[in-house]
């Protein structure tokens, strides 16, 4: 059966405070990492009653460094080193101990050499009622291929000897797989998981700070999950975490993904295989999302006038009154804005924490029970609020900043939302062209990122973009994008570590992580513009000097250009056609719009981002409403 753990090494704080998050987070085993057990102000029996106290399992105690292949006298020391661990690991209550490739200078190479050594390393351990695991590591002196480590154990031929596979250590090298299936399952005590990003770096560099939850990274875990099946392994599956985000994180959110990153990786590997994974609880498929049902901005009473002036400005029309809260709906093409004033309930509590802002997102997907199955079985945190009389119970989840994400589905009655809960108002506005909403950007900290994109990759049937860095004047932002394939999910994470970026004053304006920007599609950006700028309307100025290079670089006709300067509007192409876009100037609360016309173009208009950063840190933060 399948036993989910994670290393204590992956998490942030104290030996007890890493405990106790990994089993808030539903692992059953944990790694004990040496430096963690140095640190403790307490025995190893002591951690060993705190752990059987939260219910887990000390599977492994590691790493034992520099053993095989050691001249005398240090072989014959490290072979009493060995026997000081075999002392400490029975008080510990632990029977696994990881012993990794040598890396020191001083070690002889040969595997018949470092076979005797594991021969005799596994007499003494089974004396003790031990076992040793053996990890080639990526940057091993004689051994980095966990076939050589494999040979070792083989030639070796102790029970008590097998082999530790690490997917960075054979992945990060690019080594073969097939290999693995020719390994016996039962010779194969442990196998530890880590993601990480393709970086062209050293690999111990790599190894100590890029690596990353399974789905977080670029490496084909999948791949590897599938040789590593072949062998019908179903034991001990277990996190390794060096990665500095994580070091600065809480060690109960960074503990919960984890958790929630294995989970998703034995789902994935059960619908390859077509059948289920023993230990690991079977759930819905990843949710196909259809679209944005409507976006919701908490506001307060005082602001209902504005926001409403604006969204007629911006070309909608007010459609509905909720039928017992203090809650408008307005509507333009397949857009739905709500602005909630109410003065009890979430919308509210968001309102007082955060001021005007998007507290929620509702998107529609295929089936929304099974998307809130799915959910809860990630471990995401689910939301509930009173529900009155007459009113429909959308299910939702937490999302970024503590904000929500609605589903909502046609089969249920769910995507009668707006029938149910509101009262049509009546009449009919002219509209500015607005059609969809093109993709959402959510800004939040660095540290949150990688959380983020795991939390969407993993519930909704989605990929992830190329980690893009992008020029703000205040500094460098990351931004990554996740988008499934029919486009009717977009959403741009953006984060940064100056604290001088738009990105990152955004945070301090907002009083944490959100929605910053809206983009809104039209079919035709020059007409929407117009009635826009008619309406008074501002749209973010952009340099003459960048049309100037447009110019220069494209093969626009100048009539092209000028229109373009004209509004203000910016342009790229990709192989698959033209992206035009434009932004209104910045609201209260750092939030802004972006109209954009894609024309068979897939991207997100990134070469432009600089341009409009540094527009916008230009213009000091105002409140841009109609001039009528």
């Amino acid at each position: 059966m399948t036993i989910l753990s994670i290393a204590t090494v992956s998490l942030a704080g104290t030996l007890t405070e890493k405990l106790e998050a990994i089993a808030l987070a539903g692992f059953r085993g944990v790694e004990i990492f040496e430096a963690d057990l140095l640190s403790f102000p307490g025995s190893p029996a002591d951690v060993a009653r705190i752990a059987a106290d939260l219910n887990l399992d000390i599977i492994t105690f590691q790493p034992f460094r520099d053993f095989e292949g050691m001249p005398e006298p240090k072989r014959a020391r490290v072979f009493d080193r060995a026997e000081r661990k075999f002392d400490l690991m029975q008080e510990l209550g632990c029977d696994l101990l990881l012993v990794c490739s040598n890396v020191s200078p001083e070690s002889l190479g040969g595997i018949d050499r470092a076979a005797a050594d594991f021969t005799e390393l596994g007499q003494r351990a089974a004396a003790r009622g031990i076992r040793i695991g053996y990890e080639a590591l990526a940057w091993g002196r004689h051994v980095n291929d966990y076939r050589d480590a494999w040979e070792i154990v083989r030639r070796a031929d102790h029970p008590n000897v097998g082999i530790i596979l690490d997917t960075f250590h054979i992945l990060a090298r690019g080594t073969d797989l097939a290999a693995i299936s020719a390994i016996p399952r039962d010779r194969i005590p442990l196998v530890q998981v880590a993601d990480a990003p393709l970086l062209d770096m050293d690999l111990l560099s790599w190894s100590r700070h890029w690596r990353c939850m399974p789905g977080q990274g670029d490496l084909p875990l999948d791949a590897f999950m599938a040789a590593l099946d072949a062998t019908g392994y179903d034991g001990l599956l277990s996190l390794e975490i060096f990665n500095d985000r994580f070091r600065a994180g809480s060690a109960r959110g960074i503990a919960v993904d984890g958790n929630r990153s294995l989970i998703n990786l034995m789902d994935r590997l059960a619908r390859a295989r077509g059948k289920p994974i023993q230990g690991i609880p079977a759930m819905p498929a990843r949710a196909e999302c259809l679209g944005v049902a409507f976006i919701e901005f908490a506001i307060g009473e005082d602001a209902v006038d504005s926001f409403e002036t604006m969204l007629k400005a911006l070309g909608f029309t007010k459609a509905g009154r909720h039928r017992s809260k203090d809650v408008g709906l307005w509507r333009q093409g397949d857009i739905h804005i709500v602005l909630n004033w109410d003065k009890e309930g979430f919308a509210h509590a968001h309102y007082i924490t955060h001021g005007s802002s998007v507290c929620a997102i509702a998107l529609k997907v295929a089936d929304a029970k099974a998307t809130m199955e799915r959910a809860l079985g990630l471990h995401d945190q689910t939301f509930a609020q009173v529900v009155r009389p007459g009113e429909l119970d959308i299910p939702a989840v937490r999302g970024v900043g503590g904000s929500l994400i609605y589903f909502v589905d046609e089969t249920s009655g769910l995507g009668r939302w707006w029938e149910v809960d509101f009262e049509p108002v009546p009449g009919a506005g002219e509209g500015a062209g607005l059609a969809t909403v093109d993709h959402i950007s959510q800004s939040m900290l660095y540290e949150e990122m990688l959380s983020w994109v795991l939390f969407y990759t993993s519930l909704f049937d989605a990929g992830k973009g190329p980690v893009l860095d992008v020029l703000d004047p205040g500094g460098v932002v990351q931004s990554q994008v996740v988008e499934n394939r029919t486009g009717t999910l977009r959403l741009v994470l953006n984060a940064s570590q100056s604290h001088r970026t738009l990105s990152a004053r955004f945070l301090t304006d907002f009083f944490g992580s959100g929605v910053q920007h809206i983009a809104l599609s039209t079919g035709d950006i020059h007409a929407t513009i117009a009635k826009l700028e008619a309406n008074g309307i501002s749209l973010l100025p952009i340099p003459e000097n960048y049309y100037d290079d447009l110019e220069a670089r494209t093969d626009l006709e100048p009539a092209a250009i000028d229109r373009l300067k004209a509004g203000n509007v910016l342009y790229d192409r990709d192989a698959g056609g033209e992206f035009f876009h434009a932004y209104t100037e910045t609201l209260e609360g750092g939030l802004f719009f972006e109209i954009v016309e894609r024309k068979g173009y897939s991207g997100y208009g990134a070469v432009n981002a600089a341009i409009r950063l540094a527009a916008q840190t230009r213009l000091a933060p105002t409140v841009t409403m109609p001039r009528h």
